[in-house]
């Protein structure tokens, strides 16, 4: 048996995916970065990695702030697995672009590993994509918001 169980993991992953879902909808990722220990790390694999929940605050903050990221309006689930044992939880992450309207749903997932350290929190992220495929989709989203714009 686990350190936690099932459900207090299931309940963290939860709240980490609501207050994701509020730094997208709002612009405010305090919650979402509160969902770490204060001496966390973070490994985003195109911009590095990041120590103490306030560096990744002000990460997260910064790149999620800026145009065309601001426009990442959701990070739905496609699967996850729960790993009892190690407290880890393993998701797939749609990075989902504001919707334009076209019919289209413009996303690129990564791989998320995050593990579980107790009351509520998270002691480590790791994100990985694909970079191409998620500038391509990024390109095609600016191209399509354009297009519209100006017709």
């Amino acid at each position: 048996m686990g350190r936690w169980t099932r459900d207090e993991l299931e309940h963290a992953f939860d709240r980490y995916q609501a207050a994701a879902l509020k730094g997208a909808q709002e612009g405010d990722w305090r919650d979402w970065a509160d969902m770490f220990t204060v001496d966390a790390t973070y490994f985003e694999h195109q911009y590095g990695r990041f120590w103490g929940r306030e560096n990744i605050y002000q990460w997260i903050s910064k790149t999620m702030g800026a145009f065309p990221a601001s426009s990442m309006t959701a990070f739905p689930i496609r699967w996850y697995s729960i790993d009892e044992d190690k407290g880890w939880v393993i998701c797939e992450v749609l990075n989902r672009m504001q919707d334009l309207g076209d019919g289209q749903i413009y996303e690129e997932p990564n791989l998320t590993v995050l593990h579980y350290a107790g009351n509520g929190l998270f002691s480590y992220e790791e994100d990985a994509y694909d970079r191409k495929r998620m500038g391509e989709m990024i390109v095609r989203w600016l191209k399509t918001k354009e297009r519209l714009e100006q017709a």
